[in-house]
This record gives structure tokens, sequence and C-alpha cells, in this order.
């Protein structure tokens, strides 16, 4: 159905990299899943997590595999074991660096996330104590003053607006 919608309409480099992309996933999910270990994350640590248990003779359940999974996920870049494999370039990377910290220091104008943005920077600007998760942006002062966001795609609120310049 995708490929037939492009078929007909113009389509970005970048949409017609992402469909081209797409299409070699779903092909490779059909035929063995497992083909994808540089570019599934399930994937890449299912080979990982067995390449580890066969070479130390190891069940499922030793604590020694566990530590991999939890070491797989670790954030740091210097400890993680997903990035020793992006360094090694043994997963494909669809992005850079750069460009993931100009994603997390510039969220899409079009979504709520632009509403928290603008709420963080606003107080952290001020020196205000706050909480914020995905729907809830909170001033934690004597009236405990939440907006509640629920549209991901609302990227305007005059209750949001007001609390921004209540700071």
């Amino acid at each position: 159905r995708a490929l037939r919608y492009a078929e007909h309409h113009d389509l970005s480099d970048e949409e017609k990299k992402a469909l081209t992309m797409w299409e070699y996933c779903l092909t490779a999910i059909e035929q063995d899943p497992l083909t994808l270990d540089r570019e599934i994350d399930w994937v890449i640590k299912h080979h990982l997590v067995e390449a580890y248990r066969d070479r130390h003779d190891l069940d499922l359940a030793d604590a020694r595999v566990a530590l991999v999974d939890l070491q797989y996920h670790d954030v740091s870049r210097s400890r993680g074991l997903y990035y020793r494999m992006q360094r090694r370039r043994l997963v494909e990377t669809l992005v850079t660096d750069a460009e993931i910290q100009h994603a997390v220091e510039n969220p899409p104008d079009t979504t709520r996330a632009r509403l928290r943005g603008e709420f963080i920077r606003r107080a952290k600007e001020r020196r205000r104590d706050y909480t914020v998760d995905w729907v809830h942006l909170k001033l934690n002062d004597q009236s405990q003053r939440t907006v509640l966001c629920k549209d991901p795609f609302k990227s305007q609120d005059e209750r949001v607006e007001k609390l921004i310049a209540s700071l």
C-alpha cells in the first residue's frame, strides 16, 4: 500500500530512503528476522547475548547473562555495550551524534514537546523548581500549579503560556 502511494506521489529523498528501509526490514522480518542483526535493537541484543552464552557455555538464567543484558542498555557511552558495538561499526546508525544533540535541544515545533521544552527552558532560566513528564507540566511552588497536555500534536496552549508567564 505504501509503495502504491509512493508511485503516485512525489516523495522527498528522506521519505524514499525511509520507505526503502521499511520495505527491507519488513521483508527480512517476514523471511528471517534474525538477519537484521545490524539494524533492529532486539535482534542485535539477541545475537550479543547468544554469542556470550555460547562462548561461556551459560544458561539464559545465569546472572552473567542478565548483566550483559543490562550493560547493553547502559546509557554511558564509555560502558554501554551498544555504544561499543557502534564504535566498532557492528550496528547501523541512522543519525549522527550532532543530530541527536540538536533534537535534544530543539523539540519539534508541531508537538507538545515544544511546550515542554519552552517550559523547562524558562523555568531553568528563572531557577524555579518544576516537574515534567509526558503530559504534565508542574511548577513546584506553594500553589503546585499543573497543566495537563494530553494532545501530543498540540504545540500551542494558552494554559502553558500563562504558566510560563507566571514564572
